[in-house]
């Protein structure tokens, strides 16, 4: 395995496996993808990083958020947090399980957790990740 490559920060993203996009949508019926690129999308409504999903209101949609996992992930889960709690937004997102970091105590602590058993391969990956994933869940406040 190429660690090198997986531990840099020449790249925070990591494009879903759309087989773990089709069994998380079975049950959230997702409507939104807010930090996709046209090539990586995986809902018919996205925003690109030109667009800025996080500039954009989620308000009503079911969004599905595979952030940047670098410096920027506290935005997205502060975003996702937030669109829940006050614009009736269901986020659900595929996170690094970093359990010690300031974000995840913030923010995902908030949500529902689900930690998938084994490590998934990322879309374009000739290995497994090199972490652990969580599943985050912000459920709209009705």
């Amino acid at each position: 395995m190429n660690t090198d490559v997986m531990f840099s920060s020449k790249s925070p993203n990591w494009a879903t496996p759309q087989e773990w996009f089709d069994y998380l949508n079975l049950e959230f019926k997702f409507t939104l993808d807010p930090c996709a690129t046209k090539k990586n999308a995986k809902c018919k409504k996205f925003y690109t990083p030109e667009q800025d999903g996080l500039e954009q209101s989620w308000q009503d949609e079911r969004a599905f958020v595979n952030p940047p996992y670098g410096r920027e992930i506290t935005s997205w889960m502060k975003k996702s947090y937030e669109e829940a709690r006050d614009n009736q937004a269901l986020v659900v997102c595929l996170v690094p399980a970093r359990v010690e970091t300031q974000w995840w105590h913030r923010f995902a602590t908030k949500g529902e957790v689900r930690f998938p058993i084994g490590r998934l391969r990322f879309e374009g990956g000739k290995s497994s990740a090199p972490f652990p994933v969580a599943i985050i869940i912000f459920r709209p406040k009705l």
